[in-house]
């Protein structure tokens, strides 16, 4: 079987991912379902890059070590990975230890090879970006990644030799065409940085602490850059001490990634830093480094600073987790950043999902159990109306694949639903409801329902990748087990003559209004909160709204609970947060028995810093009321695992 490795940057462990940054997930995740259809060996390595000078500011901003503020990050970046589907086949960490000590060793390699010799940087850093940049580069004292200010950097530091590598990676270029893609991103990439002239690359910090020590040189870190970018091959088991014929089984099938598919603001890192460090290694370079675009929100990119950022977790409390991913698909161009505003969505959800595609399913399905008991029918004699609807479908499906396989994702859907939209004309053309009252006619009904009742399922089989739950509701509702790729090749693979599933509404549409009033009743309550917070009380000491939204809240369901020995307060727990499962310590034992705890729904305050009671364990703390006769706040049994509590 022919294998296909492919990657997602790294999530930086800073911050919660917004949209934009959720989407590469989403779009990797979609690929990865394609490649798995095709019928290939896939792995799809995700992950969280959790070193640098940032997150040792934000750690120490928030009073926590580094370690214990990453863990929290990268646990919610996990969960929102998950709530939006992804398959991914690993996710690392750059903190676990295989890592870090590959890492390591890679350094001292390339030092004992000759690559990477000491002296001192003085120049622009971006501390956000955890880049350094010339006085060319950083024209206006800003970034020209992210725009932010950069700052003077002076210290003792190691430096990579760029140039010995730059004339074989730029023929390496001019070799491969697809190497980098698209291809105004090439172009970019050769003339403003390889045709310039590469500079040594410094390669280790000695003003933080938090990043992979140099071990033969411990008051220096390696660049945060050097440790994330080789995540793509430790990740697949790859050692430093042995040749390529020596490594593992798994990095040997699956090395070189057939693709990274990255954000066109790292492309520089991936396609010169990289490919580099491989060549120095004596490694293949990676088939393919694909820059996709960014999301902005509205016409700005998106950004916390400008309080512009969606976050896809709540945005699926709204549209539902397929049609986040849906839009993310749908609306991302090729080649050019793609917008979101909850208006977009709104009109795309209904649209598309609701209108298209939600609408000829629910009425296929209506018309199926109205005329013909629920029972697929036999098809009979074909006119030129049917012909030219198998025609448009089985052409979208070869369509969508090319554009596909081309990372034209956006594209590929287009080409899906305009076959979906010409299916609903193909109703108001054959007009069922009209045939069925002669009975002259029903062959001829069996015939136009038997050909939406197939093109019902091409679509869900080819639209798998991208809205998998969906797919998988319409085959429940078709009553079929024909979701495999190879049966989309031809058209008529539905089983006649066999009773379709219960119907379900798989996109209600959005009433835009009361949406918008459901967002400002909310923000509205935020607002009345934030100022009680401010107003005057001698209960307690007050705290902005801010602090209060430090806190994070969520639906946790306890699974396990026992006795601790010698501790007669206390009771340890279990608990089922939908995205992971903690064990919490609670002083409840007095007012519980461990039996009546199981299966209960409680409220668990996550981000609560992790203590030891008793010798034991506990990350977090349930919401309870009372000191004497202590009251744990139970929830309704049908909360979901995992979702905020506001």
């Amino acid at each position: 079987m022919e294998k296909f490795y492919l990657t997602t940057a790294i999530a930086y462990a800073s911050r919660k991912p917004h949209f934009g940054n959720t989407y590469e997930i989403i779009m990797a995740d979609a690929f990865a379902r394609f490649q798995r259809q095709m019928g290939k060996d896939v792995f799809l390595c995700t992950g969280t890059d959790e070193h640098g000078q940032k997150i040792e500011e934000y750690a120490k901003a928030a009073g926590t070590t580094p370690k214990e503020y990453v863990d929290r990050v990268a646990g919610e970046i996990k969960g929102i990975w998950n709530l939006m589907g992804s398959s991914h086949d690993y996710f690392i960490r750059t903190t676990d230890d295989y890592h870090e000590k590959a890492v390591a060793k890679i350094f001292k390699k390339f030092y004992e090879k000759g690559d990477i010799y000491k002296g001192h940087y003085e120049g622009w850093y971006c501390t956000p970006c955890e880049s350094f940049f010339t006085n060319t580069q950083a024209e206006g004292g800003k970034c020209p990644d992210c725009g932010r200010e950069v700052v003077k950097a002076k210290e003792e530091a190691y430096f990579f030799k760029m140039s010995k590598y730059a004339d074989r990676l730029m023929k390496h270029i001019e070799d491969n065409p697809g190497f980098i893609e698209p291809e105004s991103r090439k172009k970019e990439m050769v003339n403003n940085f390889l045709k310039a002239g590469l500079q040594d690359l410094c390669v280790s910090r000695t003003s933080f602490t938090w990043g992979i020590p140099v071990d033969f040189d411990p008051k220096h870190v390696v660049y945060v850059w050097l440790d994330a970018l080789t995540n793509y091959i430790t990740a697949i088991g790859y050692d430093p001490d042995k040749s390529f014929e020596e490594q593992s089984e798994s990095f040997k099938k699956y090395w070189p990634a057939d693709v990274h598919i990255i954000g066109k603001d790292i492309l520089r890192f991936h396609t010169i830093y990289w490919p580099i460090f491989l060549m120095a290694l004596d490694l293949p370079l990676p088939k393919k480094v694909f820059g996709h675009p960014w999301f902005n929100s509205g016409n700005d990119k998106m950004s916390k600073s400008k309080g512009n950022v969606i976050y896809a977790d709540e945005l699926s409390e709204y549209f539902s987790v397929d049609g986040v991913r849906y839009y993310a698909l749908a609306e991302m161009p090729y080649n050019a950043d793609g917008t979101i505003t909850y208006e977009n969505v709104v009109t795309r959800y209904n649209n598309d999902l609701a209108n298209n595609l939600g609408n000829l399913v629910s009425r296929t399905h209506a018309m199926t159990k109205k005329y013909f008991d629920g029972i697929v029918p036999t098809p009979g004699e074909e006119t030129d109306l049917d012909r030219d609807l198998k025609n448009t479908v089985i052409e979208a499906v070869n369509s969508a694949r090319e554009l596909m396989s081309g990372y034209h994702v956006a594209d590929s859907l287009e080409v899906l639903f305009a076959a979906l939209r010409r299916a609903n004309k193909y109703i108001d053309e054959t007009t069922p409801w009209v045939l069925a009252k002669n009975e002259e006619e029903k062959g001829r009904l069996a015939t136009v329902i038997y050909n939406l009742l197939e093109t019902v399922r091409i679509a869900a089989v080819v639209l798998t990748p991208y809205i998998p739950a969906t797919a998988e509701r319409i085959f429940s509702q078709l009553g079929t087990d024909k979701c495999e790729y190879s049966t989309v090749s031809e058209f008529g693979a539905l089983e006649a003559g066999k009773p379709l599933g219960e119907a379900s509404t798989l996109f209600a549409r959005v009433d835009e209004k009361k949406l918008f009033e459901e967002i400002e009743a909310k923000r509205a309550a935020a607002e009345a909160a934030e100022k009680a917070a401010e107003a005057p009380s001698d209960r307690e000491e007050e705290i902005a709204f801010e602090d209060f939204g430090k806190v994070e809240l969520r639906v946790a369901e306890i699974v396990e609970c026992e006795p601790i020995p010698k501790a007669k307060k206390l009771l340890k727990l279990q608990v089922d947060l939908g995205f992971e499962k903690r064990q919490v310590v609670s002083g409840i034992a007095k007012f519980y028995k461990p039996e009546e705890l199981i299966g209960k729904k409680v409220i668990l305050v996550c981000n609560l810093k992790p203590a030891k009671l008793c010798g034991v364990d506990s990350y977090g703390m349930l919401l309870a009321s009372g000191e004497e006769d202590v009251k744990v706040a139970f929830l309704d049994p049908a909360a979901k695992n995992g979702d905020r509590v506001h």
